[in-house]
């Protein structure tokens, strides 16, 4: 299998071939820990996911056709057309691809190893040297591209935010300023039951005064006027 570097963009809708493989071709793989100084146990490494891959490689757009060429072959015109192209319109196909802002794809295939991935282009840099005419010299960084979608936050109009609020308020009791008394004097027709009802709400709670007051069954009857009754 023979060696070949490709740059695609919009879901390959342009290509190109790098016509000439370069001699070396760097992949840059960090970590991105962080490094912390604990008290009793010196420094500790704390391992977060790794950054970016970056690749870097440079290379020549060689002015002639020649057996140097990815895909070479004299005889086959198609695989020129493919593979081939003026070296300033490698150029100019890089720097348009880098001004749009959208990633391009990688991939690098060898005999032991396949690289495919988004990638943005970093940085292009290229010239051309006296005593190779029409050959264009090329330095490009890239670095791996992760799709990603940014949420949209839409607010709630004012007059949703006043009717949840309304939902989510709570209206504040007013406190029972009233204060209740500790005794009841009898009067005229009272007895344990009514006493309990007007002031314990329950009328069946008379037992609990007749316990508290000490009064015994015999004189439940005849509760004398002016009796002073302790209330719970």
């Amino acid at each position: 299998m023979s060696y070949s570097i490709q740059l695609s963009f919009n879901n390959r809708a342009e290509y190109i071939y790098f016509p000439v493989i370069p001699e070396s071709i760097e992949f840059s793989d960090a970590g991105d820990g962080s490094t912390f100084n604990v008290s009793r146990l010196g420094e500790i490494n704390v391992i977060k996911s790794p950054k970016l891959r970056e690749v870097s490689f440079s290379g020549i757009f060689p002015a002639d056709y020649s057996p140097y060429h990815y895909k070479y072959d004299a005889t086959d015109l198609n695989a020129k057309n493919e593979f081939y192209r003026d070296p300033y319109e490698y150029v100019r196909v890089i720097i348009r691809w880098m001004q749009t802002g959208r990633p391009v794809r990688l991939i690098f295939s060898s005999a032991r190893y396949t690289v495919n991935m988004a990638v943005s282009i970093e940085s292009f840099d290229w010239k051309e040297t006296a005593g190779t005419v029409g050959d264009v010299q090329y330095d490009i960084k890239l670095k791996q591209y992760v799709f990603y979608a940014a949420q949209k936050v839409v607010p709630l109009k004012n007059s949703q935010n006043k009717a949840d609020a309304s939902k989510t308020k709570t209206k504040a009791s007013r406190p029972d300023e009233k204060v209740k008394p500790k005794t009841v004097t009898l009067k005229a027709g009272d007895s344990l039951w009514s006493v309990a009802k007007a002031h314990l709400g329950d009328g069946a709670r008379w037992k609990e005064l007749q316990k508290l007051n000490g009064i015994k069954d015999a004189q439940l009857k005849k509760l004398p006027v002016g009796l002073v009754i302790k209330l719970p």
